[in-house]
């Protein structure tokens, strides 16, 4: 199954719902820094996000320095930023 970069349009569109995050690479990708009290509640999110990737099949790229984490999240076979992105930003949104 082929999955497709979103439009202009349609990135404008879902950025609008997705305050947190921002664009970034030249639109072909979002991305968000979390802040957490310590190190300890960073990893145990970063877990709860790797659990929800791997069941999406669908993997962040991140990093991490001790109490925050940065994802960016793009969609390498669609060539940029896909409904998947999206809707995993929407889920890891779900989990702070």
């Amino acid at each position: 199954m082929s999955v497709e970069e979103l439009s202009q349009e349609e990135r404008d569109t879902w950025m609008r719902a997705l305050k947190n995050w921002s664009i970034s690479r030249e639109g072909k990708a979002i991305e968000r820094i979390f802040e957490f009290a310590d190190f300890r509640a960073a990893w145990g999110f970063m877990s709860q996000v790797a659990l929800m990737a791997e069941k999406r099949d669908h993997h962040p790229e991140w990093f991490n320095v001790y109490n925050k984490v940065e994802i960016t999240l793009t969609t390498h076979d669609a060539g940029g930023l896909s409904l998947r992105d999206v809707n995993m930003a929407k889920a890891i949104d779900k989990l702070v």
